[in-house]
C-alpha cells in the first residue's frame, strides 16, 4: 500500500524556527497534522492513515523534533520502517540563524528543550544544530525563516503544496446573509449594509418570498441602483480577493445585511455565491436569519 510522495510530510527543524506555524499551514491546506510525534510512532501512524484514508485529507503532516528523547536515533529507524510502505515522505526542515533563534527565545521566554543539565541557551541552540544537521542535509525542502514573517512562511508552503487537492485550491470564502435587527455576525471580516436597496417587504405579494427566489433577486438587483451596485461590487471582489489570497490568507468571511435578513441580503449573497463559484474559490453560504426575517 502506498500513496504519492508529497502526501506524507515530515516537518522538523530548529526549536523556535517556526515548525508549529508550518504545521498550521499544512492543516489549513487540508492535511491531517500531528505535532510532537515520537519518531518511532511515525510508521504506525502512516499505516493507520493509509488504511483508513477516505480522501477527505490532502495528506499527512507529522511534526518531529528534539522534544522527544533520542530523536536523532529514532529518526533513522523510522525512515527504514517507513520505506516498507513503498513511499518516501517529503522532509521539510525549518531553520533560522542562531542569533534570531536566541532573540525569539528571549522574547517568548520559553525554555529550550536542551537548556538543561548546565547548558545555557546559546549552547543549547548550537548543540541542537549539531544533532539535527544530518536531518537538515537529507531534507527535501529547507526553509530558512531568519528574515521571514508568518505570512512569508505561509506563502512558501502554499506555493509548494497548494495544488495537492481541492481543499487547497483558492481561498475559502464564507458568505453570511443576516438581518441587522437580529445583530451582525461577530466573526465577519467584511460587513456590507444593503438597506439602501429596494425592499420587497413592502409588497404584500413578495413579502412571503425570500432572496433565493428569482423574482426577489430581480426586484432587488435587476433595476436601479441594484444592477449597477452588484456589477461594481463583483468587480471589487475580483480585484480584492486575489490580493487577500496572495497575502497568504486562506479564509475570508463576508456578511451582507438588510433589515430582517430575508430578502435583500439573501439576494445579494446568492449573487456573490454564483459569481465566486465561477472562480477558483471554495465558497460556503449561511442564510442566518432567513427564517426570522
Amino acid at each position: 500500500m502506498h500513496t504519492e510522495q508529497k502526501n506524507v510530510v515530515v516537518v522538523s527543524g530548529m526549536s523556535g524556527s517556526g515548525k508549529s506555524t508550518a504545521l498550521n499551514v499544512f492543516e489549513d491546506l487540508g492535511f491531517l497534522c500531528v505535532d510532537g510525534l515520537p519518531a518511532r510512532m511515525a510508521p504506525a501512524l502512516i499505516d493507520l492513515f493509509l488504511s483508513s484514508r477516505s480522501g477527505e485529507q490532502s495528506g499527512l503532516a507529522m511534526g518531529m523534533d528534539l522534544r522527544q528523547p533520542d530523536f536523532a536515533g529514532q529518526w533513522q529507524q523510522a525512515l527504514r520502517d517507513i520505506h516498507k510502505f513503498s513511499l518516501r515522505p517529503t522532509v521539510v526542515f525549518v531553520d533560522a540563524s542562531s542569533q534570531v533563534l536566541l532573540r525569539r527565545y528571549a522574547t517568548t521566554r520559553r525554555p529550550h528543550p536542551l537548556a538543561t543539565g548546565g547548558l545555557g541557551l546559546e549552547q543549547a541552540v548550537e548543540r541542537e544544530r549539531q544533532i539535527l544537521d544530518p536531518i537538515r542535509n537529507l531534507a527535501d525542502v529547507v526553509i530558512d525563516t531568519t528574515h521571514y514573517s508568518v505570512h512569508d512562511l505561509r506563502r512558501i508552503i502554499q506555493d509548494k503544496w497548494v495544488g495537492l487537492s481541492s481543499h487547497a485550491q483558492g481561498m475559502r470564502v464564507h458568505l453570511i446573509s443576516f438581518g441587522f435587527k437580529y445583530g451582525a455576525p461577530a466573526e465577519a471580516d467584511m460587513i456590507t449594509d444593503l438597506r439602501f436597496l429596494p425592499n420587497p417587504y413592502f409588497d404584500e405579494a413578495l413579502r412571503p418570498l425570500s432572496g433565493k427566489d428569482n423574482v426577489i433577486g430581480q426586484y432587488v438587483l435587476g433595476g436601479d441602483p441594484g444592477r449597477e451596485y452588484v456589477r461594481r461590487f463583483l468587480e471589487f471582489l475580483d480585484f480584492t480577493l486575489p490580493l487577500y489570497a496572495a497575502e497568504g490568507r486562506y479564509r475570508l468571511t463576508m456578511a451582507f445585511g438588510c433589515t430582517g435578513g430575508r430578502h435583500r441580503s439573501v439576494a445579494m449573497t446568492e449573487a456573490v455565491l454564483a459569481h465566486l463559484r465561477k472562480g477558483n474559490y471554495s465558497v460556503t453560504v449561511e442564510h442566518r436569519h432567513l427564517s426570522l426575517g
